[in-house]
């Protein structure tokens, strides 16, 4: 007996939920390999960009190189706390004011870089989470059923409640396909976010240490 045609003797509310459960598996795998490919590119584009500013390139031609569009990982948190420093050099009064801005723009840049790697995480989330349940309770609901459909038969045998209790239990299978891939790669996904933050936090506080090394060298050249 096949799960096609377990399926199809199912009741209308089983097969309802083994579509849903099959669309869910389906949303979730194209959410895998799609977030895997970014997450693998958006390594691939901050190692090259701390290649090129760790290679001494001067931050002004760095800036300028940059896509006048929105740029992404370590190079738009780069592009927002130069943005701001450039700005602020000329009007603020201290170096700490100009400090401080530029690192609220990296942090902003931080914050918006977060969301926009961990997209679609939270469907995959959704998925891991409640598919088993859904398959539980399409096995559930196809449970009631045979046991409703025995009361009208005078003699019970194993043959004649095992198709039903197979079409049931078809259910849990198709939410464990459905769980057990996207919780897996949910765990994995969020791992490689975490570390692509830290990647480009600890970006941050060192282009931040750089600028600040910068102000105080200049600060001592108009003091002498």
């Amino acid at each position: 007996m096949s799960i096609i045609s377990l399926f199809w003797q199912s009741s209308i509310v089983v097969k309802i939920v083994m579509l849903i459960l099959l669309a869910a598996s389906i949303v979730s795998w194209v959410i895998i390999f799609q977030r895997g490919m970014s997450l693998r590119r958006d390594r691939r584009e901050i190692e090259d960009f701390e290649d090129h500013f760790w290679s001494g390139v001067d931050l002004n031609e760095l800036y300028r190189e940059l896509p006048s569009a929105q740029p992404t990982g370590a190079a738009h948190v780069f592009r927002s706390g130069f943005r701001e420093f450039n700005r602020l050099l000329p009007k603020a009064r201290s170096n700490d004011a100009i400090l401080d801005g530029m690192q609220r723009a990296m942090r902003v840049a931080l914050s918006r870089e977060e969301t926009r790697l961990g997209r679609h995480l939270a469907i995959l989330a959704t998925i891991s989470s409640s598919a088993v349940y859904v398959g539980l309770f399409g096995t559930v609901w196809g449970i009631m059923g045979t046991f409703q459909s025995l009361g009208s038969v005078q003699q019970v045998t194993l043959g004649v409640i095992a198709p039903s209790i197979a079409e049931a239990l078809v259910a849990t299978a198709m939410g464990l396909f459905a769980a057990i891939p996207a919780v897996i790669a949910y765990n994995r996904l969020v791992s490689r976010v975490d570390d692509l933050m830290a990647r480009l936090e600890n970006f941050a506080e060192e282009f931040h240490s750089i600028l600040h090394r910068n102000l105080q060298g200049r600060t001592s050249e108009e003091a002498a």
